[in-house]
């Protein structure tokens, strides 16, 4: 079992898992940003009351994905998760609505990604 690491008080494939886990996260976070850009757009950008419809669905996805996570606590999940979040943010400013981030931007998301890590990797006390 060496190739093993404990992760969330369970044992897991290490790199299956936390592509997984990744995986995961992406598509909570397009859910979520899709979701609230739906509500930026009723209310921000004066589109129709239809575009709560998909927000709502889209966000109700969002949450949905978040429970598929392995871990055992919701806020390190969350926290973890922010990460990834900050991330796909920014290239849904990028893609979304033609933005190019800066390198503040790049490097903020960095030191999001390495705080995810942390939190995602590190060994924690149970």
């Amino acid at each position: 079992m060496a190739s093993q690491i404990q992760i969330w008080r369970h044992e897991y494939d290490g790199r299956d898992n936390v592509l997984k886990t990744v995986l995961i996260y992406v598509a909570a976070a397009l859910a979520e940003i899709a979701g609230c850009y739906a509500f930026w757009g009723w209310l921000r950008l004066h589109k129709g009351w239809m575009w709560l419809l998909p927000g709502c669905a889209s966000l109700i996805l969002f949450a949905c994905l978040l429970t598929l996570s392995d871990a055992d606590e919701a806020g390190r999940a969350y926290a973890a998760y922010g990460g990834i979040y900050i991330t796909v943010a920014l290239f849904w400013l990028w893609k979304a609505e033609g933005i190019r981030p800066d390198r503040w931007d790049v490097a903020g998301v960095l030191l999001c990604l390495v705080g995810a890590t942390v939190i995602l990797l590190a060994p924690h006390r149970t």
